[in-house]
């Protein structure tokens, strides 16, 4: 089962399956708060799998724990959060 861990001290997200890395995401902290989702990959030999969707889902369930808004700059971001439309309330308002 894929998990999702915070590698803060290389300011991304990983997506770890079997104990492998096979996707992260990147992300900056802006000033007041917020977090700049920047770039999703995921490991090309494992694309179309979801694996993408389940990372990104991670990251936003953890940022909404953590109460942080996001600019999400990443174009899969984007594309997840008009699927999932019960992650919008996550957008910073000056995004």
């Amino acid at each position: 089962m894929p998990r999702v861990v915070h590698a803060a001290e290389r300011s991304r997200y990983e997506l770890v399956v079997d104990d492998a890395v096979v996707g992260h995401l990147e992300y900056s902290e802006r000033r007041g708060g917020d977090v700049a989702l920047l770039h999703t990959e995921v490991d090309e030999r494992r694309q179309e799998k979801g694996l993408g969707s389940a990372l990104v889902r991670g990251v936003l369930d953890d940022l909404r724990a953590r109460e942080v808004r996001i600019v999400p700059l990443c174009p899969f971001v984007r594309a997840f959060l008009e699927r999932h439309p019960e992650y919008r309330d996550l957008v910073a308002t000056d995004a």
